[in-house]
């Protein structure tokens, strides 16, 4: 989110510092599928949103190779007439087009991914999704900033005050004045965040569960997710889900950890899966193994094969608006600073178009 939020101003041509609290960023920017999701979006301003940032992330994956971008999109494979259902309802939005919503027959799904060797009814494919590589996106966009003389970069640092009109302190107490400050603050949503917004800030942390495995050794050509996806995004909000719940309920693993199958290739080959939800706090500090076993099972199912050995497996948090109405809190909370935060599970597919709606609103 800060990342782009800088881009937006370089290419703005305004001068830019960006000041990172650590020596670079390893929270959910990283900890993430790196999807450019937009299949299960609810539709309306959130759905502009995605498919806006799709157009601005293929943009700048032409200009940045090292993002890795690349238009893979989804498959969703569907058993039984229940879950076949939902993706015909889905199928049938009037937004169908605008996603690249397809419904394909086993044949086709395994034309579009050879790698899906299980057995399923239909899949329902989405075109407009896509993907970058998360753990070096981050670095990719920062080297390409770096070849312009309005953009600074200093890590290790912590803004700690306001003090003054589009004027922060550091805790190397510099003072850093600008016409207007953006805080992206991501799952940091204490201290200077609480002074500034106050106790009701309609954001929550949620943490997740992933993993990544070693090379598979064949091209997996589309994102893949699970029909536990449909209960969790919007766009698949039906009387045919409806029906799915009462007459599907999840798996007990799945339902206990609120979960979904996303599951992306990475540029060495390598799945990276998950994930988790857990949304009560004091969130746990360590992962547990039920997912993880869960999540395996449904692969290999898809897959029709053994999962490659798990090389990684992490935990990470994000920030969540709770207001379901607004794709991100933007809120300004002084004189020529405003906070921007709470994406949740939309903050790698979104912060394009975030920034960019942030500088359209700040008349940059």
């Amino acid at each position: 989110m800060g990342t782009m939020h800088a881009w937006q101003a370089v290419q703005r041509g305004h001068q830019v510092v960006q000041i990172e609290r650590e020596a670079e960023a390893r929270g959910a920017s990283l900890r993430n599928f790196g999807q450019i999701w937009v299949s299960g979006r609810a539709g309306g301003e959130e759905l502009e949103t995605a498919l806006r940032a799709r157009e601005l992330w293929e943009e700048i994956g032409g200009r940045v190779p090292k993002l890795g971008f690349r238009a893979n999109g989804s498959l969703t494979p569907v058993r039984g007439d229940l879950e076949l259902a939902v993706a015909e309802a889905a199928v049938a939005r009037p937004d169908a087009a605008a996603r690249g919503y397809k419904l394909l027959t086993p044949g086709e799904a395994r034309t579009v991914n050879p790698a899906l060797r299980g057995e399923f009814d239909a899949a329902l494919y989405c075109e407009r999704d896509a993907a970058v590589e998360p753990r070096t996106a981050q670095l990719a966009l920062r080297e390409e900033l770096l070849k312009s003389p309005h953009y600074t970069f200093l890590p290790g640092r912590e803004v700690r005050d306001v003090v003054g009109a589009a004027s922060v302190r550091d805790d190397h107490g510099d003072v850093h004045e600008a016409d207007a400050v953006v805080l992206c603050t991501g799952a940091w949503l204490g201290g200077l965040v609480r002074e500034l917004a106050g106790p009701d800030l309609p954001v929550r942390r949620v943490r997740l569960q992933m993993m990544q495995t070693a090379p598979l050794g064949e091209p997996l050509t589309t994102s893949v997710a699970d029909t536990d996806s449909f209960r969790y995004y919007p766009a698949y909000a039906s009387p045919a889900l409806d029906a799915l719940n009462a007459g599907r309920p999840q798996a007990r693993t799945a339902a206990e950890h609120k979960m979904q199958l996303l599951m992306v290739q990475r540029a060495d080959g390598g799945l990276t899966i998950g994930d988790t939800h857990e949304y009560e706090h004091p969130f746990a500090f360590d992962t547990v193994e039920d997912p993880y076993d869960h999540l395996t099972g449904v692969v290999e199912f898809f897959l029709g094969r053994p999962l490659p050995k798990i090389r990684r497996r992490w935990a990470g948090v994000y920030a969540q608006c709770t207001d379901k109405s607004r794709v991100v809190h933007r809120q300004q909370v002084s004189d020529g600073v405003w906070l921007v935060t709470g994406p949740g599970g939309r903050g790698m597919t979104c912060s394009p178009a975030i920034a960019e709606t942030t500088a359209n609103e700040l008349g940059w």
